[in-house]
Order: C-alpha cells, then structure tokens, then sequence
C-alpha cells in the first residue's frame, strides 16, 4: 500500500499540495496535458524554484487572462463531470468541492445546491483542486496522513470585506481535526488547502509508520520570518500489516430513558454515520444504577450523530474525543454459494494469513429466504473459503 504523510510546516493551500506534488515528480507535461479535457477554463501555469530557508522547495502557480466572477456548486459539478479525467479524479475533484459546498452554505445558512463560490469558484481555485486530484491519482497513493494543523491569526480580505483569519470555511472544514494557533499574523490555510485535507486525510497528527521513498516541497506564495512557508509530502510504503484511522469517540450518561428506545435509537445512530454503538451498566452518583451510551465515528459525522443522542434519548449533554484507531487490512468480497451470494469480510493479519468472516445479514437473509440454519449456512460459506 503506497500512503502518503503531508507536513504542513507553514501551512497549506491547493498550489503548495500541487507544488509538493510537482516537487515530487509529478511529470508537469502530463499534468497539463490531463488539466486540457476541462478545456473551457483559461489559463496558463508557472511552475517555478524556490529557497526557503535554505531549503529548495517548487512553487505552483496558477495564472488567469483576466478577473472572474464566481461559479455556483451546480457550474463547478458540470464542469468537472462533462471533462475527460479519469473517474477517479473526477470523484475526487467532486469530494472536495462537495466539503467546501457544505461548508459555505452552513456559514451562509443555505442549501450547499444553492452555493456560490467567489474566490474557490475561480479557475485558477478549480485548477489546484483538479491538479491535486490528478496528482493523487497519478502518484498511485492509496492513503493520505497529515500533521496537525499550523494557524495563523489576523484579518484576510475577501470579496465580501475583511474576514478573520483563519476563514469562517476553513474553520468549518476543518472541525474536529486537530489545530495549533503559531505566530503568524498571516492565512496560513486557505479554504482550499483544508478542503484538501479534510477530505483525503485518513488520520491528522503523528506519522505513520513507512518506509519513505521520496520527499517533495511546496512553497507558499507569502514569506513568514520566523517560520518556512512550506508544505512537505512524503511517499512511501505502509510498514505495518494494518491502517491507522483517526476517530471520535461520542457518549453521554443516561440513567430516565425507557430501555426500550434504544433499538431505534441505534438504528438512526447507524443512519447518521456511526462505525460502532454500544451499552455499558454503569452506577452514577447517589448509587443509579444507568447506561453509558458511546458512539464511534469519523469526526465529520460529529453533528449529526450530537443532533440524534440529543433530540432521541433524554440527555442534556454528550462528550466528545478524538481517539486513535489501529484495524487490520480489510476487504469485502461477494462469494457464491449454492444457497445465494453472500457478503464476506478478509482480514489480513500481521502474520499474512486471511481471517474470513460473513456478512450476518446476508447469512440471515439467505437462511430464511432458502428456510434452512443459518449455521449451516454459516458453516458452508466458511468451508467454501478456505478452497
């Protein structure tokens, strides 16, 4: 598995990811050549070198024949289907800027359908995005890890006026991801650039563990005197036989609820992106005896997993913390059998063999449906497995 660690040294924005990518060895005619099937966009690239604190990093830029005006999510979504990118690239060009459509709109209290983008809808904005997203694709990176997260402070100006600095959108994007404030009276993440890393980031912090292969720089178009303004991306191979994921962990204690909700509070838990629901008995002060009711989740669900422990059980508050989470190497595969397909999870574990288990569902679908046990089925996808 090839990942990738992105050290956000002074920050980050689309040009510095593509830059780094660039630095790299993202062949730059290639990258060109890809960026031409979106041909109605205008503009021409400057791929430069630059020593920042004595150290050589690439600079990307990306320069337009005159002022645009902005283009709505629906505009940008057509824009990007209607190219000739690969699907991928595609879809990863649509993630990002579906995060950034579902943070303007929650800013400006509207449906992100009905978002407008101003300075992110530019195309000189929609060619970092599609750069990065062709870089991914083209580097073969399977994961990508970040630091955490470098702020600035003070004000930035927009087509609206003056907006502090970090943006209202770059702070929504980057909830629940974990942030440091530096002494940088500057933007030191642009909208884009947390766009970026909050949809490819699988996990923000320490770095993975891997065996590095090449070490690309970007830099960014301001200087900071005390700090390099520079983003670091590192390639190279997973060294562990498992993934690490960054999570959160949701709970709250409840000790007046009718026991019998809990089955559909599970199921709109699960419908809202919960990984893991579960109970434990505990004892509260003046001896109660309750129940802690914890969720596991990806920190973009944090909101709406809050909005259903505290409108469907009778809590008055929840915690929440990020919590690290190691799991082995997974996939899901659909396996024949003279009952009907069944659904099998494959682990692999550290020792290289495959650990094989159904999908319960599917075992439980096809036994009642063929009126036979299910363990007998259970039994029959196992022994068809290990053929």
């Amino acid at each position: 598995m090839r990942i990738a660690y992105g050290d956000l040294i002074g920050g980050i924005s689309g040009d510095m990811f593509v830059a780094a990518m660039l630095d790299l060895g993202l062949p730059l005619t290639k990258l060109k050549s890809t960026l031409k099937t979106t041909s109605t966009l205008k503009y021409r690239l400057e791929v430069t070198r630059k020593t920042i604190h004595s150290i050589r990093a690439t600079r990307f830029h990306v320069i337009c024949p005159h002022q645009e005006s902005g283009r709505s999510w629906k505009q940008i979504r057509r824009l990007i289907a209607g190219s000739g990118l690969h699907p991928t690239v595609k879809e990863t060009g649509m993630d990002i800027f579906s995060h950034l459509a579902q943070a303007e709109g929650k800013i400006h209290g509207i449906d992100p359908e009905k978002v407008h983008f101003h300075e992110v809808g530019a195309t000189d904005s929609i060619v970092d995005i599609m750069a990065a997203a062709i870089g991914a694709h083209e580097l073969g990176i399977d994961a990508f890890h970040f630091s955490s997260i470098p702020l600035g402070r003070g004000l930035t100006r927009a087509l609206h006026g003056p907006l502090p600095v970090p943006g209202p959108a770059t702070l929504e994007l980057l909830k629940g991801l974990p942030v440091e404030g530096i002494d940088v009276e500057s933007e030191t993440v642009t909208p884009t650039g947390a766009a970026i890393v909050s949809t490819l980031g699988k996990s923000c912090g320490v770095q993975p563990s891997m065996s590095m292969e090449m070490i690309g720089y970007g830099a960014g178009q301001k200087d900071f005197p005390n700090r390099p303004n520079l983003f670091r991306l590192i390639i190279g191979a997973d060294a562990v036989p498992w993934s690490q994921e960054q999570m959160l962990v949701m709970e709250t204690n409840i000790d007046d609820m009718n026991p019998e909700f809990y089955d559909y509070v599970f199921d709109r838990l699960f419908a809202a992106g919960a990984r893991d629901v579960f109970l434990s008995p505990i004892q509260m002060k003046k001896n109660r005896p309750a129940t802690l009711l914890r969720v596991i989740a990806e920190t973009k669900d944090r909101d709406a997993l809050a909005r259903v422990l505290l409108s469907e059980t009778s809590t008055i508050g929840v915690r929440y913390y990020p919590v690290g989470r190691i799991i082995l190497k997974r996939l899901s595969e659909r396996l024949k059998t003279r009952y009907g397909t069944i659904r099998v999870k494959v682990a692999e574990e550290p020792d290289g063999t495959k650990r094989v288990a159904p999908e319960y569902d599917d075992l439980k679908r096809v036994a009642a449906a063929k009126n036979i046990p299910l363990k007998l089925l259970y039994d029959e996808v196992v022994r068809s497995t290990k053929k």
